[in-house]
């Protein structure tokens, strides 16, 4: 394939090539489940697992939170970088990321403040705490390899290169099997154990990106002329409202789970709401990526990218409403996750309360693709004070009308949520116009 370059004249794009890319990418991203599998499976192994298992997801739930700045960067560079000098730009910018969150992950671990943070946000116990602390000393490294894992994603999924986030995630688990078999011989004493297994498996996606997005820079044009990138100014006002947007979304998981300490059946309400959503998450996860469709294809074929979407939009709800009104949740349920009886049934009903988000996600991805195609990040902002206040509304009253919903409450919130954020980004495209000229990104055919 010849090298990506900036074009006025549009393309018409096949449906096997935006197969070829799109494919990888859903591949790579239903791939991640499985490394949280070798981790769980590896220290269930230990003399006392709950308690290390329990270690590990308190310190990895706040992982999730301090590194989303990171895992920001592929969407960013995926948008922004084109040549030599926007990419220069955003690597300072990621570099400014990368010494923000190793500055937060010393306090945390180092001092007072991760022990206010596990015990009285989180509400780990006393004698606890310290077991998590060490957990997180490891995983905070995480989010450094995981900002290089993104940063240079983003430049081979504009080069189309998205085989190597296939392989890089392939080469990932089988690390990360190799240490945990390693672990297992060796015995499993803390969850320690799999933040190593974690951090090393993010260590050769971050080695393998790395490897390959540097070969893909070199053969970068030093300038282009009409590429509105330029300056780090231009990279901040792009990534911060996504940063932002980012600091408000985190909100919504401990909102449902609070509420639903609040239900008939706390802990029905929370067990199965947790085990619907991780199984939403495992289907939805292959086509997280539309909106890399659209920031790479639109602006060249929009026409393809509109085919390619409505063929396949529509297939996460099909799947969920097939998994949540037939026998087959019920067999996924019983013989695959090891749910059974009254927790069973709870789980099925809150699957079915999921299709709606089935439904919407998708769609939500498209327009966000075309949000930053559009270089109006701070749309984002909105969207998500619109998800987050709509879920909130919708925990307090279902839970003041309904307690007796129990974790379809959760389902419905986080549903209706993300329906209102679909409609306030449709309305803004629609009527909010962007002053920046939106770049036409053609590349040659194959």
């Amino acid at each position: 394939m010849s090298e990506p370059m900036l074009q006025t004249k549009q393309q018409a794009i096949s449906m096997m090539k935006l197969w070829s890319f799109f494919l990888p990418l859903g591949i790579s991203a239903s791939l991640v489940t499985i490394s949280h599998v070798i981790i769980n499976s590896t220290l269930s192994r230990a003399a006392d697992p709950e308690r290390i298992i329990a270690s590990y997801a308190v310190a990895m739930s706040l992982l999730a939170i301090t590194e989303r700045p990171a895992v920001l960067l592929r969407q960013t560079c995926s948008t922004l970088v084109r040549d030599k000098r926007s990419y220069t730009s955003t690597l300072t910018v990621a570099q400014l990321v990368f010494a923000s969150i190793m500055i937060m992950g010393l306090l945390i671990s180092y001092t007072p403040l991760g022990t206010f943070i596990f015990k009285d946000v989180f509400g780990v116990g006393e004698d606890s705490v310290d077991d998590v602390l060490r957990v997180y000393q490891v995983l905070m490294f995480v989010s450094i390899f995981s900002g290089i894992r993104c940063f240079y994603q983003g430049v081979i999924i504009y080069n189309l290169r998205t085989k190597w986030l296939t392989i890089g995630m392939a080469v990932r688990l089988a690390g990360m099997y190799m240490l945990s078999l390693y672990f297992i011989h060796t015995g499993v004493h803390s969850g320690v154990v799999g933040a190593y297994i974690f951090l090393f498996g993010m260590m050769i996606e971050a080695a393998v990106s790395f490897m390959e997005g540097r070969l893909l820079v070199r053969k970068m044009p030093d300038k282009l002329e009409d590429h509105t990138t330029k300056t780090k100014s231009h990279v901040f006002s792009f990534y911060r409202p996504l940063l932002f947007s980012s600091l408000i979304s985190v909100w919504i998981g401990p909102a449902i789970n609070a509420m639903l300490g609040k239900t008939w059946n706390a802990e029905l309400a929370i067990s199965s709401f947790a085990i619907a959503a991780s199984l939403v998450m495992l289907l939805s996860s292959f086509f997280s990526y539309f909106h890399q469709i659209v920031i790479n294809f639109y602006p060249i074929d929009p026409g393809a990218v509109r085919r390619f979407t409505l063929m396949l939009g529509f297939v996460p709800a099909l799947l969920m409403g097939l998994i949540a009104f037939t026998d087959l949740g019920v067999f996924l349920l019983e013989h695959v996750i090891g749910v059974h009886g009254r927790l069973q049934a709870e789980s099925i009903r809150v699957l079915q309360s999921f299709v709606l988000f089935a439904l919407v996600m998708p769609w939500l991805d498209v327009l966000n693709g075309l949000v930053f195609v559009r270089r109006q990040t701070k749309l984002i902002i909105g969207s998500q004070i619109s998800n987050l206040t709509f879920t909130i509304i919708t925990l307090i009253v279902c839970t003041w009308l309904a307690p007796e919903w129990n974790g379809a409450i959760g389902a419905w919130a986080q549903s209706l949520g993300m329906m209102a954020e679909l409609i306030f980004v449709a309305l803004a495209l629609r009527f909010i116009k962007t002053d920046e000229p939106v770049p036409a990104a053609a590349r040659a055919a194959v």
